[in-house]
């Protein structure tokens, strides 16, 4: 949840989020519930009892459609059962990607296609299924969550890197391709964000204190650190700003 911002305008906003339901996306689910937007998500897991605990809190449920985002057709069909629930999708959060440690000698090919089946393809295809009702509102925000690690340069995950920077060539062309909608596409850079998940398989007290020596700010990101951006990018806060990677990292990287 963000303690720091309210946007005026995210109220109820219709919101769709793939991987709501854990992790960075589970805070980004509740921030735009903090805003009193409309909230949709997939997950491929059961998220029943992270929704139970939203509308407790909010006493609001979001809208859980259990799916696996590399089934394109599910994966629309879920944004068309958003759309007759909550309205046309005006702000589409592609945050769902797998980030999983593997190496160049033993990486198949279906390895592959899985890899860009989660973490880029479904990007394009959810912009796809949102771009009419975007514009038949009037306008609309696509925020496309890639990552620094292609920027680093770092070793242990070539596929995972090649997709993020690819998010990166198709939110320019897609901001490009749909500005004229008034539909703005902008990309945000989390750095390494400590959820349970790199807490438990990869966040060794060797490699935290290391990253933690490339950032320009000394303490460690956590998922609710990339709400408030995640928030300024949906908001026309940001109305005059698209075709931009907006990076929450730190100070470990520069884009400028």
């Amino acid at each position: 949840m963000s303690n720091h911002v309210t946007f005026h305008d995210l109220k109820n906003a219709s919101v769709f989020i793939t991987g709501g339901g854990a992790g960075i996306g589970a805070s980004l689910t509740e921030g735009f519930l903090q805003q009193g937007a409309k909230v949709a998500f997939v997950q491929r897991s059961d998220a029943s009892e992270f929704v139970k605990q939203m509308e407790s809190k909010y006493g609001r449920a979001p809208l859980f459609i259990q799916c696996d985002v590399s089934d394109v057709d599910a994966l629309q069909g879920a944004i068309r059962q958003a759309e007759n629930t909550h309205g046309p999708v005006t702000i589409l959060v592609n945050n769902a990607a797998n980030d999983t440690r593997h190496t160049l000698e033993n990486f198949s090919p279906d390895q592959w296609d899985t890899a860009m089946n989660v973490n880029l393809r479904p990007h394009f295809f959810t912009a796809q299924a949102v771009a009419p009702g975007m514009k038949e509102a009037g306008g609309g925000s696509i925020i496309n969550f890639s990552s620094i690690s292609y920027m680093m340069g770092n070793a242990g995950y070539p596929a995972y890197e090649t997709s993020k920077a690819a998010i990166m060539g198709l939110t320019r062309a897609l901001a490009r391709e749909l500005g004229p909608d008034n539909i703005r596409v902008n990309a945000l850079m989390p750095g390494w964000v400590l959820t349970e998940r790199q807490k438990e398989l990869w966040a060794t007290p060797e490699d935290l204190a290391a990253h933690l020596e490339k950032q320009c700010l000394k303490e460690h990101l956590e998922p609710d650190d990339i709400i408030d951006a995640t928030l300024f990018l949906a908001s026309k806060a940001s109305r005059m700003m698209t075709s931009q990677a907006l990076v929450i990292d730190g100070g470990v990287v520069v884009t400028g």
